[in-house]
């Protein structure tokens, strides 16, 4: 453990201007906090925080951070307070220590939700300062090397599965790859110690079986470098044993098929060198075809600057080459914390506007479940690369489609999505895109997402602002059903209801107001008698509920027509009684019906048009209906029963679409009229087996 004076000393050495009187009261305030508590291991408490402040001297952090570090467990683990910490530290430091301080204690609530609940305030203090997720990783880090003391392996293994799905990744986005790295090999050891015990001890067998291979190979690259005038450092490793497991599992193959366990780096003194380096190493030895990668030219997301590429050494053995400046290699290695430049102002937010995403995901994702599968998506790495037709880069997942594409540019731009062109050409929105493509988005004012695209888009901020807009338009179109019921119900009372009879119905019904009224009316939440007894108590004596109405017989009757004149009900529309209609007058043909506004009479139709209406007694007609339902057992036969339950016939039913999430119905209805067609909608909605039901 650092003594407090090698601690002071540390972080003199790179900041001379420090604060040492600050370190100094922050180190003896958390260890007076502390005070005996005492780590799993045996070790005092204290040395925790200790350890971690000295993992951000090694990356050479300022002083708040510093501090921040010391004392971040004294709020969660000690009787300190937010308070005491801001009037003994400063309003800058409580706010950092607050960001940090873990929410672990909270007992009540699942795995899930206290994940949750975690990533929800560590996003948000992150997103304020960066700083937060340096401690927050360095803290991290440390425990998973002290992961071993803990004797439950349940929770080992709970706190590894964490590691290996946020922070890991966390790390990897913000360019510290050393953390992920050592984080990702901690946690493999004790989520596969099997396979973790098997493939180091076949690296160990491999290093004392070839002996010095890695230096001999290290130092014939850096003389065919050194040959060509390049000055340059040449170190060589064995990958870790997490790295080689991925690759098992990626490529379905044993640990003998593995051939490029040995990856070398070559630090340059120049960016030209890099190129000229390459040159050299592929001409000195065969490259292997599909291996190269230049993230130099075009960076990853998180600043990552590197030539990649693979080469058939001796004997035909597959090495990895990584070529990059020692500025680079300084960046790669610890990210963001390696430019550090709080005290200039120079805040580094341009390496996260990924960021941005994780913030909009939090706000708009409808529980923990939600928030972490949108999260794990975001966080995760393996990258491609596509650009607007301007030339505007957007780095997406591997598999991401037009619709991903859309929304990393916007969520305005993918709530607007109708179409798209892929390199020029119109493809499907489904459509996975490729390295390099350019993609254009073709958008609709009047579009909106549509629920069946949770089928493949792959990106969490996508996920998340497709349910958020679903979830606004079933609103709308709840609120807008519940109105027009309520209007039919209204119609049939003996008196005119106004705004102080409906808040007064709402109050008797334990409702906060009208939206709320319109809300459990569209759900179907509340019958026809419940709220015509709330408008108007004694109304509805005696009077059936809608379900318990005899059918009635088809008796369509049209007013505007001439005497024995020939009509029918459009079949693009399906006009019912109460709809608002119009007729279309065509030789031949006679008057074909049409609902106002149905979508066939903007197409400019050569017909003579006459004003309808319903006659008085008009009853009976077909309503279309689709519904998307949910893709398990089940679901239709409960469609089925809403269907029988209000008193409507099925006269036809065709499956339009289905796919591993929905299958999309469109149905035909035998029903008396608009408000008993609307009814039926509003029960579709209300089901827990249905995603989505309109009227066509």
């Amino acid at each position: 453990m650092l003594r407090q004076y090698e601690l002071v000393e540390r972080v003199k050495a790179y900041d001379p201007d420090a604060d040492e009187a600050l370190l100094n009261r922050a180190y003896v305030y958390s260890l007076v906090k502390h005070g005996t508590q005492k780590r799993a291991s045996g070790d005092p408490y204290f040395s925790h925080p200790v350890e971690v402040a000295g993992l951000m001297t090694d990356l050479k952090l300022d002083e708040e951070t510093i501090v921040t570090a010391l004392l971040h467990d004294t709020v969660e683990d000690t009787l300190a307070t937010i308070e005491e910490i801001e009037e003994n530290f400063g309003p800058d430091i409580a706010r950092l220590v607050d960001g940090v301080t873990k929410l672990s204690k909270i007992e009540t609530l699942t795995d899930n939700e206290r994940a949750a609940e975690n990533l929800r305030k560590f996003f948000l203090a992150m997103s304020e300062d960066l700083r937060v997720l340096l401690v927050k990783l360095a803290d991290r880090l440390h425990n998973m090397r002290t992961l071993h003391f803990i004797r439950s392996a349940d929770k080992r293994r709970r706190i590894s599965r964490e590691t290996m799905d946020i922070y890991a990744p966390l790390a990897e986005r913000v360019g510290m790859y050393e953390y992920m790295r050592e984080m990702q090999l901690l946690a493999f050891e004790q989520l596969e110690p099997e396979a973790y015990a098997t493939i180091a001890g076949r690296l160990t067998q491999i290093h004392e079986q070839e002996g010095g291979q890695v230096d001999t190979i290290a130092l014939a690259i850096k003389q065919a470098l050194a040959e060509a005038g390049l000055k340059v450092e040449v170190s060589g490793r064995e990958k870790h044993a997490f790295s080689i497991w991925k690759k098992m599992e990626e490529r379905h193959v044993s640990f003998e098929q593995i051939t490029d366990i040995m990856a070398f780096r070559v630090h340059t003194e120049s960016l030209e060198d890099c190129y000229r380096a390459l040159g050299i190493l592929h001409t000195t030895w065969q490259m292997i075809p599909g291996r190269f990668k230049d993230y130099i030219s075009t960076p990853k997301a998180n600043g990552y600057r590197s030539l990649h590429t693979a080469l058939i050494y001796e004997n035909s053995m597959r090495v990895e080459v990584q070529i990059r400046t020692r500025n680079m290699h300084s960046t790669n290695e610890f990210g963001l914390a390696a430019h550090w430049a709080y005290k200039q102002g120079d805040r580094p937010d341009g390496q996260v506007g990924w960021l941005r995403d994780l913030i909009e995901i939090v706000d708009a994702s409808h529980d923990a479940d939600e928030l972490l599968e949108h999260t794990r998506l975001a966080i995760y790495q393996d990258r491609i690369f596509a650009f607007t037709p301007k030339g505007a880069l957007h780095p997406l997942p591997k598999g991401a489609t037009p619709v991903d594409f859309a929304y990393a540019v916007h969520t305005d731009l993918g709530n607007a999505a109708v179409g798209a062109k892929i390199n020029g050409r119109h493809m499907p929105l489904r459509t996975p895109l490729n390295n390099g493509d350019v993609v254009e988005i073709i958008r609709s004012r009047n579009s909106s997402p549509q629920l069946s695209w949770l089928g493949f888009v792959v990106t969490g901020k996508a996920r998340a602002a497709i349910r958020r807009a679903v979830r606004a338009k079933e609103r709308q179109e709840v609120a807008a059903i519940g109105r027009k019921l309520f209007d039919e119900i209204a119609g049939r009372l003996p008196a005119k209801i106004g705004k102080k009879a409906i808040a007064a119905a709402a109050k008797r019904l334990g409702l906060a107001g009208d939206e709320e009224l319109m809300a459990a009316i569209g759900t179907a939440k509340l019958s026809d008698r419940d709220v015509m007894e709330a408008l108007v108590p004694g109304s509805a004596r005696g009077l059936a509920d809608p379900e318990d109405w005899p059918r009635q017989e088809r008796a369509i009757s049209i007013r505007g027509l001439t005497p024995g004149m020939a009509f029918h009900l459009a079949d693009c529309c399906h006009p019912v009684p109460g709809d608002r209609i119009v007729g279309l007058k065509q030789p031949g043909i006679g008057v074909e019906v049409h609902t106002i506004d149905c979508l066939a009479l903007a197409n400019g139709v050569d017909a003579d048009w006459l004003d309808l209406s319903w006659g008085e007694r008009s009853t009976g007609a077909i309503g279309r209906v689709r519904a998307v339902l949910f893709n398990r057992p089940g679901t239709l036969a409960e469609v089925s029963g809403i269907f029988a339950g209000n008193r409507a016939n099925i006269l036809h039913l065709e499956l339009l679409n289905r796919d591993e999430l929905f299958g999309t119905y469109e149905v035909d209805l035998e029903v008396t009229n608009v408000a008993h067609l609307t009814r039926i909608v509003s029960s579709l909605r209300a089901s827990e087996a249905v995603a989505e039901a309109e009227r066509m």
